[in-house]
């Protein structure tokens, strides 16, 4: 991959990672419940999601869940209900003993990891968006796995990045919550932008990539 079409990518690398979508959320989600340090488990989650997207979509296997309707809507529809199952049980969340060093063992590492991988790999949408915008800055004349390589390693690298700073600064509003009033509400208010991410998800159709 040349470097003109290498950084071109990393630009869009950055806007695709930094605009809010479920990722973000359940970041933010899990900052807020249990700090920045198990919240890199969930990182590691999104990031074997992630992976497996571009691989889905290396594979060739993306121009057919573009072209599937019925593969689409029942990877939607798990989405959808994932999302509801995390919001419902981010409002059911009870209110943590905040310390200096707030490490919440509610989840196990392997249930963040599982959860994280689960709110990207459903998410037929970010596929089908990778379809139409990966080949834009593949070279067609030259091997293409290398090139996908490059492409997944700069996405994580910047999505670790990004999640890192949702999570950190999700943390940090942690640690200035000391009432159990103020998680409550905090907590509600992420229970929402999760079913408002399920909403989102709900509504779009296979031929929306955008």
């Amino acid at each position: 991959m040349a470097w003109q079409m290498w950084f071109a990518f990393l630009g869009a690398a950055w806007v695709i990672s930094l605009s809010p979508g479920a990722g973000a959320i359940a970041s933010m989600s899990t900052g807020l419940s249990h700090g920045l340090r198990r919240g890199y488990w969930n990182i590691l989650g999104l990031q074997i999601g992630l992976l497996l997207q571009v691989v889905i979509v290396a594979a060739g296997v993306g121009a057919l869940l573009a072209s599937s309707a019925l593969a689409f809507t029942v990877i939607k529809w798990f989405g959808v209900a994932y999302l509801v199952y995390l919001g419902i049980r981010q409002w059911r969340a009870a209110p943590a003993e905040v310390s200096a060093d707030t490490d919440s063992g509610r989840h196990s590492a392997a249930a963040l990891v599982a959860r994280g991988f689960l709110v990207n790999a459903s998410n037929p949408k970010a596929v089908v968006f990778m379809l139409a915008v990966l080949p834009q800055f593949l070279d067609p004349a030259a091997p293409l796995i290398p090139q996908y390589a490059i492409i997944a390693a700069t996405m994580i690298a910047v999505d670790v990045m990004v999640m890192t700073g949702y999570t950190g600064l999700a943390a940090r509003v942690l640690r200035m919550m000391r009432s159990p009033k103020q998680q409550r509400v905090t907590g509600r208010v992420f229970s929402g932008l999760f079913f408002a991410a399920a909403a989102f998800l709900s509504l779009v159709r296979r031929g929306a990539t955008a």
